[in-house]
C-alpha cells in the first residue's frame, strides 16, 4: 500500500483548466503541476485499488491509468490530452475489470466487460440463453434498482437465431456489458477516505464481476 488517501485538492482545478486550455504549450507550461496534482497520486490510487481487489477477489489484478495523451490520427477532435483520470484494474488472464474515471464534471466507479471478443460474445450469449442467464438478469436489475448504470445495448434488435421475445432479450442485444455507479460529484475524489469509498463502491458491482468472470 502507498498510504494514498485521495487526489490533491488542486486536481479538479487541474482538469478543468485543461479542458479549458488543451494546446500543448499551455500543457508544458504546466506539466509540474499534471505530475504533482494527477499523475503521480493516479498511480499510487492505481496501486492501492489493486490491492483492495486483491483482498475482495482473491485474485492480482494489473492496474492501468490511461495516458493524458489522445490519439487524434483518427478523429476529428485533435485537442491534444484527455481532461480525465481513467483507470481499470484487471486479471491478466482477462475477464470483466473494474473502471474507475474522474472529469471535472462527474466521478465514476465501473465493472464489467466494454466489448467481448467474438469466443466471449459467444459464450455471453448461451449463458443468457441458458439456466444461469436469470440470475445476471436479477443481478443487473438489483444493481439498477440501487442507482446504477447499466451500458446500453449496442444492437437495435436480438441476434439472429434468438427470439425476439425471450424474457432476457435486453440483455441479448448487448455485445458488452459494464455497469456503474456514478456519485453525485467528483469532490469525493478530493476528499479523505477515496479507497474506502472505491472499494465500498466495487463490493456493491462484485456480483457483475462474479457473473461475468467465468464465461469471460
Amino acid at each position: 500500500m502507498t498510504g494514498f488517501d485521495c487526489f490533491p485538492a488542486g486536481a479538479l482545478r487541474f482538469l478543468t483548466d485543461l479542458k479549458a486550455n488543451n494546446t500543448r504549450d499551455w500543457f508544458a507550461a504546466h506539466k509540474a503541476e499534471f505530475e504533482t496534482l494527477i499523475k503521480h497520486p493516479a498511480q499510487a490510487f492505481a496501486a492501492d485499488v489493486a490491492g483492495v481487489l486483491q483482498d475482495l477477489t482473491g485474485q492480482t489484478h494489473d492496474s492501468k491509468v490511461f495516458r493524458i495523451h489522445r490519439d487524434v490520427r483518427f478523429s476529428k477532435d485533435k485537442t491534444p490530452y484527455n481532461s480525465h483520470v481513467h483507470i481499470a484494474w484487471s486479471l491478466a488472464k482477462g475477464g470483466p475489470a473494474w473502471f474507475f474515471g474522474l472529469t471535472p464534471e462527474a466521478l465514476t466507479f465501473g465493472c464489467g466487460v466494454m466489448a467481448f471478443d467474438k469466443p466471449g460474445l459467444a459464450r455471453f450469449r448461451d449463458h443468457v440463453l441458458g439456466p444461469n442467464g436469470a440470475a445476471l438478469a436479477d443481478v443487473t436489475e438489483a444493481l439498477h434498482g440501487q442507482g446504477a448504470r447499466i451500458s446500453a445495448p449496442e444492437l437495435k434488435r436480438v441476434p439472429a437465431g434468438c427470439d425476439k421475445d425471450h424474457p432476457r432479450a435486453e440483455l441479448l442485444r448487448h455485445k458488452g456489458l459494464t455497469v456503474w455507479f456514478d456519485a453525485q460529484g467528483p469532490d469525493m475524489a478530493v476528499q479523505p477516505g477515496l479507497v474506502a469509498q472505491t472499494r465500498a463502491q466495487f463490493e456493491a458491482l462484485r456480483p457483475v464481476f462474479d457473473q461475468l468472470l467465468p464465461i469471460t
